[in-house]
């Protein structure tokens, strides 16, 4: 009958570890619902946070100006030659003259009245001195005052002279 103590002994152990697991069960589903709880809310947050993105960048690509129009390049040809004196001998200048702006209507504009905007650049480019015009500095102020008589035509024509970007010289030519 030693055998059937053992074996009381033995089930007052038993339930004990069967009381153990039924204690352990209720813990690792809490760690369960912790760890999927903090899976959802930081998938939540990735999310919420790639909408706030895309939201912000809708409202800078709404904001964005529109990009320029290219530039419309207008050659006044033929080039201008003009003469002017240099102490004893007579000095002649070649330049190959073109108009930048964005604007079509200023173009237009300026193609419609070159033989005013050529007369009055043919004016500029004869009271030079050809001094002046042999540097850098000389040739980009000219540039300056070329762009300057052209804002001044196309405004007094009615158009807009902010719309003239550069005049720039093809080519550049004193004898």
């Amino acid at each position: 009958m030693a055998s059937k103590p053992a074996a009381a002994a033995a089930a007052p152990a038993a339930t004990e570890v069967a009381g153990d697991e039924g204690a352990a069960a209720p813990k690792s589903r809490k760690k369960l619902f912790l760890i999927v709880g903090a899976a959802i809310a930081l998938i939540g947050i990735g999310v919420g946070g790639w909408l706030f993105w895309q939201g912000k960048q809708a409202e800078v690509a709404k904001t964005a100006p529109p990009p320029p129009l290219p530039l419309i390049y207008l050659a006044l040809d033929p080039p201008f030659v003009a003469n002017f004196e240099d102490g004893q001998a007579a000095r002649f200048l070649q330049v190959d003259v073109r108009v930048a702006s964005r604007d079509a209507e200023t173009i237009a504009l300026i193609r419609d009245n070159a033989p005013l905007l050529r007369n009055d650049l043919l004016m500029l480019y004869g009271a030079q001195d050809a001094t002046e015009l042999g540097n850098r500095a000389g040739k980009d102020r000219l540039r300056a005052e070329s762009l300057a008589t052209v804002r001044r035509i196309v405004k007094s024509l009615g158009g807009k002279p902010e719309s003239v970007e550069a005049v720039l010289f093809a080519s550049f030519v004193m004898q």
